[in-house]
C-alpha cells in the first residue's frame, strides 16, 4: 500500500513543504503465507511486513500441521505483532482464498479445527482501528512465501 498523496503546506516564506502523515497513523502492509509439505505435514508461515519505514520479516516453524491452519497462524501471528507494534491499521494481503473469504464471511467454515482460529482472528481483527484482509496472487505474495520456506527448511522460527 502506498502511501496517501504527497500533500503540500505553505512555509513562512512563501514556498512548500512536503507534508507526510504521522507515523502513528500509517497504516502497516502485511503479506502472510502459510506452507506445508504433505497435508498434513511439516507446516510453517511467514509474514513479511512494510510500514512507512522498514520492513519487518517473521517465520514460524509449526510442526505437523494442515496447510490451512498454517495459514491461519499466519494471520493469528501478523495480527499480533501488529497489536504489540501499536499499529491501528492493517492490510494484510494473503494468497489463500479460503481463509480469506472466510474472514469475509462468504464462506463458512466447516472445519471444526479451524473454527478456534478464525474466532480468534476476527477478534484479533475487530481490536484494530481500520483492519482489511484481502486476496493477492501468489506471485504478489513471493516474500511471504520465501520466509514460510525458510521456516519448513530451517526449522526454526523468528518471531521478532
Amino acid at each position: 500500500m502506498q502511501p496517501g498523496a504527497l500533500l503540500r503546506a505553505a512555509t513562512t516564506d512563501g514556498g512548500r513543504a512536503p507534508v507526510t502523515q504521522p507515523p502513528e497513523a500509517a497504516a502497516l502492509l502485511i503479506h502472510i503465507d502459510g506452507a506445508c509439505r504433505g497435508n498434513p505435514g511439516e507446516a510453517g508461515f511467514g509474514i513479511h511486513i512494510q510500514d512507512h519505514s522498514q520492513t519487518t520479516e517473521l517465520y514460524g516453524y509449526l510442526g505437523q500441521a494442515t496447510n490451512n491452519v498454517a495459514e491461519y497462524q499466519a494471520l493469528l501471528h501478523a495480527l499480533r505483532y501488529a497489536l504489540a507494534s501499536n499499529a491501528r491499521r492493517v492490510e494484510v494481503c494473503s494468497d489463500s482464498e479460503l481463509v480469506v473469504r472466510q474472514i469475509e464471511g462468504r464462506y463458512r467454515v466447516k472445519h471444526p479445527g479451524l473454527a478456534p482460529l478464525h474466532r480468534e482472528a476476527l477478534d484479533l481483527l475487530a481490536r484494530f482501528e481500520r483492519a482489511r484482509v484481502r486476496h493477492v496472487a501468489r506471485e504478489e505474495n513471493r516474500d511471504a512465501d520465501r520466509l514460510a520456506n525458510r521456516a519448513l527448511d530451517q526449522r526454526e522460527s523468528c518471531l521478532g
